[in-house]
């Protein structure tokens, strides 16, 4: 079947895109794979309910544009040729758009359900990410270890479940990119013994009135590792 977006809606979306690119210091050319990727999850969310959102122009904004934003946050971990596990993943949000953007990063798309491992699977391969897998599983028992330098999640679950189930993933010194909503004050006071808030930071995107923030997390032997002389 043809996974081509009709060709006036596909200039509309690109315009808008480009806009929201534009607004996230990120390069035009970014678009094409984006929307290709795009293209593939609205046939694949006919059949199979992969995401609620349904309108082509809402998922840029919130699904695209919303993953992007916390980009500046993996350029380091990029550059490095470094690992992100994107937990409870979906279809593959943020993990695939920050995979597109940030050439280098090594992406670990973390999701138990059968239907959304099979059609990122089918994503990774028709956008040729080399640098990009599905591990199905839940991430509780995603037996990998300190194998990641970062781990990601946005509207999976509280801060301290997400380091409950999968703090277990990150290598001395990793740290947990949450993307949440309102500063979450409440969350942050109930992390669990061994860790802490280590940044927080307001996120803008494009197309969003919504409040966004990116909180860091990490283990308090890390914190005070670095702030020895």
């Amino acid at each position: 079947m043809n996974d081509a977006l009709p060709p006036a809606l596909r200039t509309q979306l690109d315009t808008h895109l480009a806009a929201g690119l534009d607004t996230l210091g990120l390069d035009r050319a970014l678009a094409g794979p984006l929307l290709d990727y795009l293209a593939l999850l609205l046939r694949w969310n006919r059949t199979y309910n992969l995401t609620a959102v349904r309108d082509p122009l809402e998922m840029v904004d919130k699904h695209l544009l919303d993953s992007l934003a916390m980009h500046p946050f993996v350029a380091g971990i990029a550059a490095a040729g470094g690992t992100l596990a994107d937990l409870g993943t979906g279809a593959g949000l943020p993990g695939i758009p920050l995979a597109i953007a940030r050439p280098g990063l090594r992406v670990t798309l973390v999701e138990s359900n059968g239907k959304k491992a099979r059609f990122m699977r089918e994503a990774i391969r028709r956008l040729s990410l080399a640098d990009v897998r599905v591990a199905q599983s839940r991430i509780e028992a995603l037996d990998e270890p300190g194998r990641y330098d970062a781990i990601t999640a946005r509207a999976l679950a509280t801060l301290p479940l997400i380091v409950e189930l999968g703090g277990h993933l990150l290598r001395p010194g990793g740290r947990l990119l949450a993307m949440k909503g309102v500063y979450p004050a409440d969350e942050i006071a109930a992390l669990p013994a061994g860790w802490t808030m280590l940044e927080s930071h307001p996120l803008r995107v494009p197309g969003l009135a919504a409040e966004r923030h990116l909180v860091v997390v990490g283990r308090n032997d890390d914190r005070d590792a670095s702030a020895r002389p």
